[in-house]
């Protein structure tokens, strides 16, 4: 063995660094995220019972939306309960298999939340641009091809990030990750070994995953045209109104994301915990809000679900 391996070791823990030292603000961080967690999950739960419930929203959109709160509960319940029990039992070390188990889980989820906008965005594009088509192109077995595709695809995507980054060595014994989650940016900062071969795949998951945000903008400049040439005010009104909110998450998931990982490893900074915090806990949380208070549909269908349980108890 060459000299430059005998220092290189397999870890069995990673030392996750917290958000603050300061205990007041990890006290108030503690309530702040769980109260967060809570939101999210009680939201993005009654979209679904809302949805399922309703025959009016068994639609192509809501379907997608479905797919969106159920992926959002997954995303925040892979980072938050661990972060909330860490700081009860006072460490901040990880095991070496949930350290990978949760950053395969956090890029999967990730990338199946981009894909699953860039769905909605084509069904609204086919529903403004082609109205009469609609019914015929966006049917049932191709929403649920393209869910199933998203999910899969996704899953195998997060895979191969992960085996590679099981065969990384380190040259510490505990190495330390610069955030409150097991970032695979920095995994690869803190290893030994050679992560060429990680960096070029991460490259190719940074094009896949802009990639949905180009058929985005490109859906977007297309609707804006379709839109700007309905003779009523009335009816541009109207057909804007029903991109609002998923304009609204796109905007607020995308511009956090694209702002910290498009960019080289070696630069991410303390800075970057605030932006991570608003797509990895906010969003998820702000989602059903702005999904709901912005669709009078939902809202109704929401209210009618909230008051048969009300009736019930």
């Amino acid at each position: 063995m060459s000299e430059g391996w005998e220092n290189k070791t397999r870890v069995s823990e990673f030392l996750l660094l917290s958000i603050t030292s300061d205990p007041g603000q990890q006290q108030i961080l503690f309530w702040a995220f769980l109260c967060m967690y809570l939101i999210t999950v009680a939201g993005n739960t009654l979209i679904l019972l809302a949805i399922s419930a309703e025959p009016r929203l068994h639609t192509p959109m809501y379907f997608f939306l479905a797919n969106l709160s159920f992926v959002d509960i997954c995303f925040t319940t892979n980072l938050i309960p661990r972060l909330l029990v860490s700081h009860v039992a006072r460490t901040q070390t990880i095991s070496y298999t949930h350290c990978l188990t949760q950053m395969y889980f956090l890029i999967s989820f990730a990338n199946v939340d981009t894909f699953l906008l860039a769905a909605m965005a084509l069904d609204r594009f086919v529903a403004i641009c082609y109205p009469l088509q609609y019914c015929t192109i966006m049917t049932p077995r191709l929403c649920v091809g393209l869910a199933v595709t998203v999910w899969v695809c996704s899953s195998l995507i997060s895979l191969v990030h992960t085996l590679l980054m099981s065969r990384l060595a380190f040259c510490s014994s505990l190495p330390e990750i610069a955030h409150f989650y097991c970032d695979a940016y920095l995994i690869m900062k803190s290893a030994c070994s050679d992560t060429r071969v990680n960096q070029l795949v991460f490259l190719g998951a940074v094009v896949l995953f802009v990639a949905p945000c180009i058929l985005i903008v490109v859906s977007y400049v297309r609707i804006t045209i379709a839109v700007l040439q309905i003779p009523s005010a009335k009816g541009r009104r109207k057909a804007f109104s029903t991109c609002c909110s998923h304009l609204s998450v796109v905007t607020l998931f995308y511009g956090t994301v694209l702002g910290i990982y498009i960019r080289p490893p070696d630069s991410f900074s303390t800075q970057d915990t605030v932006a991570t915090i608003m797509y990895t806990v906010v969003t998820p949380m702000l989602n059903p809000f702005i999904y709901s208070l912005r669709n009078k549909d939902m809202k109704e269908a929401m209210t009618r679900l909230l008051n048969r349980g009300l009736k019930s108890s």
